[in-house]
């Protein structure tokens, strides 16, 4: 049965999947904490009113927490400086979300995660089943990138792409990113509702708005919403200043802009492959091969590849491009890029016994057409 809203009405159709969303992924901004200590007490009423429902809450903060209680007028742009904010901003930042989720009867637990621990399939395995085993234990989980040993080579980039990587690990059907706007703005400032296809309907707003929210801006969120739709998750951007902003949107009521799920959703593998993985390298097709790849989705072979760039080894996700260097596709190489190069243009019969296996440089199964990248 769908939960109604508040004040007795059902919601709208297409909100249907939101008010019935059972795995939820609700991530908040720095600059939506700063409106006021109202933010959490809110999220922790609307998440403890909401039985049966597993929540991840995706929490920026950390780093403008820090640089008060160590002196900081600015933010710094030494990355030193920074993880030394984001480490003695962590625990105020989880000792309020503690306090306002303990005053509803709720356990909060603390999960800092870096870019590589989602790169890694293991690491990404055990940071999954560490989060089913606090679901298991009712308690919220409370993530946010690791900013006091974060890099530039090991950041997710930001919050709205955390959430969007987490989404799919944890197999959620709804996510919400709170922020300071109504949700996406049309070029009047109209809010936009619905977003049934992202590039139709939501990067002409994107392009014309100024509107900047968070580290990220507009353009972050619906590149987040995207990819979390790709993962089989309706999205929805709304505005967290409203106190029952949260409750509203889990309701199902026309609140902030909902992104509807794909209908033809990538699996968590592909999910992982397209977004969560750094491409190490390119391998270069042929025409035929390129056609191939792009339209039906198969295989590379060794014959249809001109040749490879960068250094990558068995395993790394590649760029498939064109002779133009168009990315068609993305996909787990079988080889090192040394290996790669030598079966390049290569039937499988002429291939030397040691290079027999490589006839097929990157399997279908672990490849994402561009259409989807």
């Amino acid at each position: 049965m769908v939960d109604a809203p508040a004040d007795g009405r059902e919601p709208l159709e297409v909100r249907v999947p939101v008010a019935r969303a059972r795995r939820v992924v609700v991530k908040i901004g720095s600059r939506t904490l700063a409106a006021g200590g109202h933010v959490f007490d809110s999220i922790a009423t609307a998440i403890a009113a909401r039985k049966g429902t597993v929540f991840v809450v995706v929490s920026s903060g950390a780093i403008a927490l820090g640089m008060k209680k160590l002196g900081y007028r600015s933010r710094p742009k030494e990355m030193a400086k920074l993880q030394a904010a984001a480490a003695a901003g962590q625990s105020l930042l989880m000792r309020v979300y503690e306090e306002a989720f303990e005053a509803r009867g709720i356990s909060v637990a603390q999960v800092l995660l870096t870019h590589a621990d989602l790169a890694d399939r293991v690491r990404s395995n055990n940071a999954r089943a560490a989060l089913g085993a606090l679901f298991d234990a009712r308690a919220v989980p409370i993530l946010n990138e690791n900013d006091s040993v974060a890099v530039d080579e090991i950041r997710f980039g930001d919050n709205d792409q955390l959430a969007a990587m987490v989404a799919p690990l944890v197999d959620a059907d709804l996510m919400v990113l709170l922020s300071d706007v109504d949700g996406l703005l049309d070029a009047e400032g109209r809010r936009v509702p619905v977003v049934r296809d992202v590039v139709v309907d939501a990067l002409p707003h994107v392009r014309k708005s100024t509107s900047s929210v968070g580290t990220g801006g507009m353009g972050s969120k619906v590149e987040a919403a995207r990819r979390a739709t790709l993962g089989g998750a309706n999205v929805v951007v709304a505005d967290a200043r409203s106190a029952d902003t949260l409750a509203r949107v889990l309701a199902g009521d026309d609140v902030g802009t909902l992104f509807v799920a794909a209908p033809d959703r990538l699996s968590a593998k592909k999910h992982w492959i397209a977004f969560t993985l750094r491409p190490r390298g390119d391998v270069v097709l042929d025409r035929g091969a390129a056609e191939a790849v792009a339209a039906k989705g198969k295989s590379v072979l060794s014959i249809g590849v001109l040749g490879v760039r960068g250094d990558f080894r068995a395993g790394d996700a590649v760029r498939l491009v064109d002779t133009s260097g168009r990315e068609v596709a993305r996909g787990l190489a079988r080889c090192s890029a040394a290996d790669a190069a030598m079966a390049a243009g290569k039937p499988r019969e002429e291939l030397p016994e040691d290079l027999a296996g490589l006839a097929v440089l990157v399997h279908a199964d672990d490849l994402v057409v561009g259409a989807h990248l």
